[in-house]
Order: structure tokens, then C-alpha cells, then sequence
């Protein structure tokens, strides 16, 4: 690229995504680096999700709570791993060790294709891969990115979640009855791997283009975090900040899980391959409409209008498309509050929940973040699961009252939501 189309493309970053020049290269990468882990993930969700309608609520329910159990595991061995291990393999070795997994299905589902449990681990599986890998990644971005140049970035960084997300149940819709589901279980395995050079990359534009690192590139990238192994645990339950975070998630996981029930049951009846193109079509559609949002609008609407509102934003309009549901309580309207919702939380509510990272330490950041993103999100899962079983099935509610409920705690969330705003502000300012 000569010097004046250099110029011109730092002054287009500039003006359209409010991106210095400085942070172009870091940018692009870091986007470049979640549109492959999503498109990775976006090619198996739409066959794991299929599998749930085989399941009653009650399976589901526990499918949940392994989930929750695994994603608890995980973690504490995660955070032993932080304490012991240097971040320059940890990084690129998870991320390995996700793409051999993956591999392994990929014999088993060839070996033994009709195996229900098989089917059921690689559904616990999936639902713990799906967090975890999009942890990691936001936990480097709040470590390479200031809290100064978070505000501006994460949408625009979002931005290629969305894209990946498009890319990944495009090409399932596309290939899974040519090549069937076992291979593209492959395909996500390769993908996977291209990250891992990326990682290093990165955290050398830190601190030589950023020059924002408070530490030299062999204290940061090329050490070990050190600490007491459960210490994430630890600072997660005795600081009122990361606990207010984690009640924030836990009522996100609460809307979710309620919304995902009522469209695995009103999908009962349909065949397996017509689930699929549903929650392939689902994702398309959540993913187109995120981008634009993420691209153009996050950004500026954290700048101008500050974290408290653009927190509290999505839950006010699920409380809004909550109600619509209880009047309406049909498929089709339940898929376009689906959209809604994923589509706000992917360019909007992650974002800012992610720039609450910044105003910590990097310890804590690493360690505690990933018991927040795994471990509480889970624990919603199960907990509003085995709820969402007792109201459907023990009490006999309908979907609209449902809808009813889900409205009052989506009110709650986005009190949270400007709380949390607010007391980053704060920090932030400190």
C-alpha cells in the first residue's frame, strides 16, 4: 500500500469506525481473529441446537447442569494454568487443544454416528467451548486495548464477531447435506487453528504501536500471572464490582435460557434438517443485523451517551419485544424477538460489558473474568433452566406468561445495567 492510499484508508478508519492510526493494525487483527473463532463455532451450533428438540425439557435441564459442572472444571483448571503457565503458550494452546477436541468428534461421529450419548457430550461440549473460547478472546482485547481506546474499538471489533457469525451457519445451511455434519465438524477444527499466531502478534503491537504496556514484552506476554490458582474465585465473590458484573450476566442468562426453551418445544414437530435451516436462518439474520450496528453505531453511542445507557439499552427493548411476545405467542414472533435480542447483545450489551474489564487488574482479569463468563453464566443456565422446567411443566404456564416474567427481570437487568455504567465511570475516571 503506497503512503497516500495509506493515508486515505487511515483517514476513512478514522472518520467511519473513529479508529487512530496507530491502532489500525491492532485493530484488523483482533477482528479478524473473532470473525474465525465465530465462524468455528457458527458452523456447530446450528447441528447442536437441532439435537435439543430430541430432548425433553427435563434432559435439557440436565444437559444444563453438566454444562455448568464441566464449565466450573474448566475454569479452576484454567486458572492453575494462568498461575503456572507462560501467557505466550497458554493462549495459543487452548485454542489447540479446542481444534484437537473437535478432531475427535469428528472420529467418533465417523466411528459411532447413531451414539445419543455421544450426541449429548458433544452438545455439553459445544455449550462449554462457546463461552470459554469467546472469553479468552475479549480477556486478551481488555489486555491489549487501554480503557482510553476500548470505548472507541470494541464495536468496531464486535463487528467481525458478526460477520464470523454469518460466515460460519452460512456455510452449515450450504454443506451439511452434501458433506454431512461429521465433516463439518472438521472444518471448525481447522479453523481454529488460525488464531494461534495471531495471539503473539498481537500483544507485540501493544507495546510497539500502542505504547501502552506497562511492561516490557518478556514481563507481559512472556510470563506467568503467578497467584494462588483459585484466586478468580476468590475476587469474584468478596468484590461488589465484579459481583454486580456477574448479576448482570446471570439475568442476560435468564432471558436467554426462557427464549430458548420455548423455541426448542415449538420446534417439536418439525424434522431435524427443517430445525437446522431454522437456527441456521436464525443466525444469518442476527449476525446481518448486527454488523451494521457494530460498526457504526457502538462506538459513538459509548462516547456520546456513556456505558450506563448503552448497558441498559437491550434490556429495555426486550422488556419492550417481551411484552409483544405475551400477546403473541406464536413461532414466528418468538423468532424475531430471538433476533433482536442476540443481534443487541453481540454489537451492543457484549461490548460494553466487556470494557468493564478495563478498569481492573490484569490478574483479575484474567482470572476472575473467566469465572464470570463461564462458571456464572452457566449457573444461570442451570438455574433458570430447571425454572423455566418447573413453570412449563410443573405449574402448566404458557408462553405468554412466560414472556410476562421474563419481562419484569429484563426491567431488573437494565437497572443493573446503568448501575454498572455508572460505577465504571467512576473507575475509569480514577
Amino acid at each position: 500500500m503506497t503512503r497516500e492510499n495509506s493515508n486515505v484508508f487511515s483517514r476513512f478508519m478514522g472518520s467511519v469506525a473513529n479508529v487512530e492510526p496507530n491502532e489500525i493494525k491492532a485493530v484488523w487483527l483482533s477482528f479478524f481473529f473473532v470473525l474465525t473463532l465465530m465462524a468455528a463455532y457458527y458452523i456447530l451450533r446450528p447441528i447442536r441446537d437441532a439435537m435439543s428438540s430430541d430432548w425433553t425439557d427435563a434432559e435439557l435441564s440436565t444437559l444444563f447442569t453438566a454444562t455448568f459442572v464441566i464449565s466450573v472444571i474448566v475454569t479452576a483448571l484454567y486458572g492453575a494454568a494462568c498461575a503456572k503457565v507462560r501467557l505466550s503458550r497458554l493462549l495459543p494452546g487452548i485454542y489447540g487443544l479446542f481444534s484437537l477436541s473437535f478432531f475427535g468428534f469428528f472420529v467418533a461421529f465417523r466411528v459411532m454416528p447413531e451414539a445419543t450419548y455421544l450426541g449429548k457430550f458433544f452438545y455439553v461440549w459445544i455449550s462449554v467451548f462457546s463461552l470459554f473460547q469467546v472469553s479468552v478472546f475479549w480477556t486478551l482485547m481488555a489486555d491489549i486495548f487501554n480503557k482510553q481506546q476500548a470505548p472507541r474499538l470494541f464495536g468496531f471489533i464486535a463487528a467481525g464477531s458478526s460477520i464470523g457469525a454469518i460466515v460460519g451457519p452460512a456455510l452449515a445451511l450450504l454443506l451439511v447435506v452434501p458433506l454431512g455434519k461429521s465433516n463439518l465438524v472438521l472444518i471448525s477444527a481447522a479453523l481454529l487453528l488460525v488464531p494461534i499466531p495471531i495471539i503473539g502478534y498481537l500483544e507485540k503491537l501493544k507495546h510497539r504501536e500502542l505504547q501502552h504496556g506497562d511492561e516490557s514484552l518478556a514481563e507481559g506476554y512472556g510470563a506467568k500471572l503467578g497467584g494462588n490458582p483459585f484466586s478468580g474465585f476468590w475476587d469474584f465473590v468478596s468484590n461488589p464490582y465484579l459481583l454486580g458484573i456477574g448479576l448482570f450476566l446471570f439475568l442476560y442468562t435468564v432471558i436467554s435460557t426462557f427464549v430458548y426453551f420455548e423455541l426448542k418445544n415449538l420446534m417439536t414437530d418439525l424434522d431435524s434438517d427443517t430445525r437446522t435451516q431454522i437456527w441456521s436462518g436464525m443466525d444469518l439474520a442476527v449476525n446481518t443485523l448486527s454488523i451494521g450496528t457494530a460498526f457504526f453505531v457502538t462506538g459513538r453511542l459509548n462516547t456520546r451517551f456513556g456505558l450506563a445507557w448503552t448497558l441498559a439499552l437491550v434490556p429495555i427493548v426486550i422488556v419492550v419485544g417481551l411484552l409483544v411476545v405475551a400477546l403473541a405467542p406464536m413461532l414466528w414472533v418468538v423468532v424475531g424477538m430471538q433476533c433482536v435480542r442476540r443481534a443487541g447483545n453481540y454489537s451492543i450489551t457484549r461490548p460494553g460489558r466487556e470494557m468493564l474489564f478495563t478498569v481492573v487488574d490484569r490478574e483479575t482479569r484474567f482470572k476472575a473474568k473467566s469465572v464470570i463468563d463461564n462458571v456464572v453464566y452457566r449457573g444461570g443456565d442451570v438455574i433458570s433452566a430447571w425454572a423455566f422446567t418447573g413453570l412449563s411443566t410443573g405449574l402448566g404456564l404458557g408462553l405468554g406468561a412466560l414472556a410476562l416474567i421474563g419481562a419484569g427481570i429484563a426491567g431488573i437487568w437494565a437497572l443493573m445495567g446503568r448501575y454498572l455504567g455508572k460505577r465504571y465511570q467512576k473507575m475509569q475516571g480514577q
